[in-house]
């Protein structure tokens, strides 16, 4: 084996940089606080101080782009243009939502109406969308929004919503892998729990073990290794057979279509409606897997927004075309809730259509797959580079140009949790993490629009804080009255303050900073309504999931207070003193060119001196 590099962090231990999931003794915790028990001890001491430094420093965007890029030794390959995103986009988002949540939404919460529930949920991924799509052109990172909200909001929010965006793809991945076997079950005659292991002394929602989900996750993670570009072409073609698919469920479902069905149209009022939407998010959750890959692509500025928002609307609207579909063909309350569309098809005589749509159903959910074991690693590498994960885990293989070791890493939790966990506790808690983070994205964004250190004077910074804060708890109130009564009095106060809020900004504050390639049209209103709806939506998801929320948010904050805070001070206060250093550098040696150049310049002028006398004692004749 040929060295390929050396570890410059946490010591003189030289090793061999091997390809793949390999290790060595300072890929984990290099940092100077973890290298001796003393050490630790005295970093925990220093923990307040510590934490009030990560809590009001912001990175910037040249860190993300080149400091943080360079920690993983070998760069992206450059192969993605905006035709490839598009189909990234439409194969991260067109799968289980659509194929499994519809049916059980249209029947335990939306009806008919659950369509209106997608167009909800659509607006509200939308608008994320253009937030995500500047921050995007302006920092192509691997990142996505953690290194967004690491530049805006500081190194602590950014870790909160690292720890969230992590547990949305695994529980993403793992929802769509039990989804594939519900389909695969489907397509082979059987009922959805067949091929499934059952376990009598775990809960009923942990007790149908699922193998096949797990064997499906190991072969996305070949592929995921190999080669991005490869994917992005898996993916394209992919992802056309799948069209295909949907086409002709929409075409031929609308042939058995009855009208009759939607004369109930909302039997469980607004309130259903809003319960489907939240829920139904999970639908459109992927999409930012896509802005994980501008690292990757040709031309950020031009790619990117062609990308992200033609990907969106194609998907909204292939979605509310396939809700109606689905609620024309049978009534909402005989409708399947593991395979809707195969189960609706047969209930209307076309029994063989159901393996149509199960393959198609299949061919999406694998694309739905591949791009977001891609987004996660991406991920979970640049937060590696920060070093609030271990840096081994942003490693990028030299060869194929892709992380390895996130990537492994990633599939395996999913795989985990595959393994076990039913798909309605899975869809909530994920949409609350995806709702929390897009929320924060938002937040970011007006930020980064209307505060720049050194630019922003202290009157403007408190009239943008206390605008800010009447957005966000005026959509708050509006989210708890929502959740706990079906009066509409408080909104009377609550909307007109939220409204107050961004105008406040709009009139107020000047922006102090604008897009350099592609800008968010409307801010601060675009932005402003991305954080109500996200936040409205929140109120409508169930308490037990929040619960779990909870949970795993106190888990990655005692993660962070004895680990991820004393790695990343450390790497921070190193990268400072390595730009002082060079900063010291260069001044030295401009020094040292003006010491080099002035006895020159003064021996130049002496001669020129002696020059000009001789020239005059000897004139010309």
């Amino acid at each position: 084996m040929v060295a390929s590099g050396t570890e410059a962090s946490g010591g003189g231990d030289v090793g061999l940089r091997r390809r793949g999931c390999t290790y060595r003794k300072y890929d984990f915790l290099p940092e100077e606080s973890f290298q001796s028990w003393g050490n630790y001890v005295k970093a925990l001491r220093q923990t307040p101080g510590r934490f009030k430094d990560r809590v009001l420093t912001r990175s910037l965007d040249s860190t993300e782009l080149v400091e943080m890029k360079a920690q993983s030794h070998n760069e992206m390959k450059k192969t993605l243009n905006w035709w490839d995103l598009i189909w990234f986009g439409i194969g991260a988002v067109i799968g289980a939502g659509i194929f499994v949540l519809t049916g059980l939404e249209a029947k335990q919460h939306a009806g008919p109406a659950v369509v209106l529930s997608y167009v909800v949920s659509g607006v509200s991924a939308l608008l994320s969308v253009f937030c995500y799509t500047e921050f995007a052109v302006e920092i192509p990172v691997a990142g996505g929004s953690f290194a967004y909200l690491r530049v805006e909001l500081g190194d602590f929010m950014a870790f909160i919503a690292a720890g969230n965006i992590l547990l949305e793809y695994v529980i993403g991945g793992a929802a769509v892998a039990r989804s594939w076997t519900s389909y695969f079950a489907t397509l082979c005659n059987h009922d959805s729990n067949d091929f499934r292991i059952v376990a009598p002394g775990l809960g009923e929602n942990y007790k149908y073990l699922d193998p096949i989900a797990v064997v499906v996750i190991i072969g996305i993670c070949f592929l995921a290794v190999l080669s991005t570009k490869g994917s992005s072409r898996l993916n394209y073609i992919a992802s056309i057979v799948h069209v295909i698919v949907i086409l002709f469920i929409i075409i031929a479902g609308l042939t058995k279509a009855d009208i009759k069905n939607y004369e109930k149209f909302a039997p469980f009022g607004p309130r259903g409606v809003f319960q489907a939407s939240a829920v139904l998010f999970f639908a459109y959750v992927g999409f930012d897997a896509v802005s994980t890959m501008a690292e990757e692509t040709k031309n950020p500025g031009k790619d990117i927004p062609i990308g992200l928002v033609g990907s969106m609307v194609i998907t909204t609207f292939v979605y509310c075309l396939l809700a109606v579909t689905l609620c024309l063909m049978q009534p909402y309350g005989s409708i399947d809730e593991q395979a809707p569309f195969s189960v609706a098809f047969e209930a209307v005589g076309m029994g063989w259509a159901k393996y149509v749509v199960a393959a198609g159903a299949l061919k999406g959910m694998t694309s739905v797959l591949l791009v977001g074991a891609v987004g996660q690693a991406r991920y979970l590498t640049h937060i590696a580079r920060t070093h609030m994960v271990p840096p081994w885990f942003a490693q990028v293989d030299g060869k194929t140009g892709t992380p390895v070791n996130a990537t492994v890493t990633m599939l395996a939790a999913t795989a985990v949790i595959a393994f076990f966990s039913s798909l309605d506790i899975l869809a909530s808690l994920l949409s609350i993490s995806t709702l929390f983070i897009f929320s924060l994205v938002a937040i970011a964004l007006l930020v980064r629009r209307y505060y720049v250190s050194g630019v922003t004077t202290q009157a403007t910074r408190n009239k943008f804080i206390a605008c800010l804060v009447l957005i966000v708890g005026s959509s708050i109130a509006t989210a708890v009255y929502w959740s706990k009564t079906d009066k509409w009095t408080a909104y009377v106060v609550t909307a007109p303050l939220w409204f107050l809020g961004t105008l406040g900004i709009w009139i107020l504050v000047p922006q102090a900073r604008s897009p350099k390639l592609w800008g968010v049209p409307l801010v601060p209103w675009l932005p402003s309504l991305s954080v109500a709806i996200n936040i409205f939506l929140l109120g409508s998801i169930d308490r037990d999931s929040f619960i779990r929320f909870a949970a795993w948010t106190l888990i990655i904050l005692i993660y962070y207070f004895f680990f991820g805070l004393h790695a990343s001070y450390d790497t921070a206060k190193d990268s400072l003193a390595k730009r002082l250093e060079a900063g010291t550098n260069l001044e030295l040696k401009k020094a040292e060119a003006a010491e080099v150049y002035a006895p020159s310049a003064a021996r130049d002028s002496e001669l020129d001196g002696k020059s000009g006398s001789n020239t005059s004692a000897h004139p010309a004749s």
